[in-house]
């Protein structure tokens, strides 16, 4: 095992738990991937890959505020988060570049 810090400034993890009905998840009604892609092709088209990432993670264990997005090493977490507020959270991610 190599221990390594990570690559990466900002590291966006998107729930996409999608529990099929039997509860309320972070994936219903698409928004999770939306909301994923969304911030992928963003980060993408403003120069950002490298020092930003953005995955797709497995339940964060709120899906009841959900969908989530969380900003590492940050600590930052966004619930109830649409597709519409994408900008948003990306003027958080800018200020934490620039900072």
């Amino acid at each position: 095992m190599n221990r390594l810090t990570s690559p990466y400034r900002c590291h966006l993890f998107i729930c996409g738990n999608d529990r099929q009905g039997a509860r309320k998840s972070c994936a219903d009604g698409g928004a999770g991937p939306a909301i994923k892609d969304i911030l992928k092709d963003q980060v993408a088209a403003r120069g950002w890959k490298g020092p930003v990432r953005v995955s797709q993670s497995g339940c964060l264990g709120l899906c009841e505020r959900g969908p989530n997005v969380m900003i590492y090493p940050q600590g930052l977490w966004f619930s109830a988060v649409t597709p519409a507020d994408a900008d948003a959270i990306l003027a958080e991610v800018e200020k934490l570049l620039k900072g």
